[in-house]
């Protein structure tokens, strides 16, 4: 099963985000769960980090929330909502 997750930065949050990246960085290398794709939301300049996108295979929504919660930037206080929704991959 594919789910996204969705996380929208704390205001003022970059300068925390920068300084947890690397952490961040190595907990997806070392294989938490199966990542279809992620990487950063940005501002509509596409500049600035605003977010987290992820979009990861999963049996239950448990696991995705473990995942989401072992995450630095999580533990960090990065981000401000996070929304974990089932995603029904039809195309691509």
């Amino acid at each position: 099963m594919h789910w996204i997750v969705f996380c929208t930065d704390k205001p003022g949050a970059l300068a925390l985000r920068e300084t947890n990246t690397p952490k961040h960085r190595a907990y997806l290398e070392s294989g938490p769960i199966t990542l279809v794709t992620s990487g950063p939301l940005v501002d509509d300049a596409g500049e600035t980090k605003i977010g987290s996108f992820f979009l990861v295979e999963a049996q239950t929504r448990a696991e995705v929330e473990t995942f989401n919660r072992n995450d630095p930037l999580f533990a960090a206080g990065v981000w401000d909502d996070i929304r974990i929704h089932r995603f029904h991959r039809k195309v691509g």
